[in-house]
């Protein structure tokens, strides 16, 4: 970051989570205002992001009291998905935000010029506990030992969204898992989700889920409850406790004309070479549906 006769402050951390898992969780406005606050005494009540180039970003940072607030505001100059993130703000000054993946997880190295106002050493220490308040939320809020998968798909983005969960062709794309599956419900945040299917001998069985979050053509995130059997649903005995609470999550980013998906999710041993082998055949058929329907 190459600057004048100006201050640069760099805050820093490393995040456990996927470079996905980071990348959302830095950009959605969703999730921005649950950790873009430096103590528990300040709020982020509203965000927006045009994460383009040239596009606007609004954050608006207020204490709980009432008794202070600003909008944290600029636009972006430049973005490299995954990789780079450099804006000014509206009082010109600039802000150049790197992620560089390793081994433990998606380090963020974050590096603003200072403001005058304030000493150097509040304005560092103000900015890494938002940082770190990031680094607690995306931990907590993302499974930190999925499986992942990802797929490049050469559709737009709302597209691939529609067909990803849309009941005709979900019920394609996922008989790499079983050549009966379905859902029974709908994909609305907080509701009610059966993912069904039937063994070799007829009998019904699957998952008792809810759709925990849904931001349309961006992340679609299930929670898993508990087991179906025929038309008892199982969500509070032993048999479920390897399953209970794990999450199912679909992302999905612009790349230029196509558009990346990223499946992760939370398995135990016993089905970790299982979805190994079937998640990425089922991504790859959703792949060929996408890009063969006009």
């Amino acid at each position: 970051m190459n600057v004048q006769n100006k201050k640069v402050i760099q805050v820093e951390t490393t995040v456990k989570s996927t470079m996905a898992n980071v990348w959302l969780s830095w950009t959605e406005p969703e999730f921005i205002t649950k950790w873009n606050f430096a103590s528990d005494d300040w709020c982020c009540p509203a965000a927006t992001n045009e994460l383009i180039t040239n596009g606007k970003f609004s954050w608006r940072m207020e204490a709980k009291d009432g008794s202070f607030g600003f909008d944290f505001s600029g636009k972006y100059d430049s973005i490299e998905l995954f990789s780079l993130i450099s804006s000014t703000l509206d009082d010109g000054r600039k802000i150049q935000i790197e992620f560089k993946a390793t081994d433990d997880g998606v380090h963020i190295i974050e590096n603003f010029e200072a403001e005058e106002l304030n000493s150097l050493e509040l304005q560092k220490n103000g900015w890494q506990a938002i940082l770190d308040n990031f680094k607690k939320f995306t931990e907590s809020y993302f499974p930190s030992n999925s499986l992942t998968f990802e797929v490049i798909v050469n559709a737009p983005i709302t597209k691939v969204f529609q067909i990803t969960f849309d009941d005709s062709h979900y019920r394609e794309w996922t008989k790499e898992f079983n050549e009966t599956s379905h859902f029974i419900g709908n994909w609305e945040k907080n509701s009610k989700i059966l993912f069904v299917g039937c063994d070799k001998d007829g009998n019904i069985g699957g998952m008792v889920s809810r759709i925990f979050e849904n931001i349309p053509d961006k992340f679609v995130s299930i929670e898993h409850l508990g087991l179906l059997q025929g038309d008892k649903e199982i969500t509070s005995v032993a048999e479920v406790e390897q399953w209970a609470g794990s999450k199912e999550n679909y992302l999905f980013f612009n790349k230029g004309d196509s558009t990346l998906l990223v499946a992760n999710m939370d398995s135990n041993e016993e089905m970790k070479d299982y979805f190994l082998t079937t998640f990425p055949k089922a991504l790859n058929r959703l792949k060929e549906i996408c890009e063969s329907e006009g």
